[in-house]
């Protein structure tokens, strides 16, 4: 990210028994923020496939076997000031041992 970037957008894979913590916890931390609103994103379905390696601890799956599971897929923006501090908070709240979170710099 350039120093110019005010914005990214996070893309976060969560299971969507942990969508409504995730939510919560993007609130906390200001992320969502659109002028007089707060709380804004975007969530969709999709599946994750995965194959966990020698020395995985999966949330889901079995180590060296392709997995397939429904998962909710967040979209939100964020204060590129505040990246650090959202990726902390979500980490802290999200099941997988290796989330997988897409930052994507925004044009202002």
């Amino acid at each position: 990210m350039t120093k110019h970037t005010k914005y990214v957008k996070l893309e976060i894979f969560i299971p969507e028994s942990h969508f409504a913590v995730l939510r919560q916890t993007l609130q906390s931390v200001g992320a969502g923020c659109s002028g007089h609103y707060d709380s804004c994103l975007a969530y969709s379905p999709v599946t994750g496939i995965w194959r966990p390696l020698a020395g995985a601890d999966p949330y889901d799956g079995t180590v060296g076997e392709i997995s397939a599971s429904p998962e909710i897929k967040v979209e939100v923006r964020v204060d590129a000031v505040r990246l650090s501090e959202t990726l902390t908070a979500i980490r802290a709240v999200h099941p997988y041992e290796e989330p997988v979170i897409f930052t994507i710099p925004l044009a202002d």
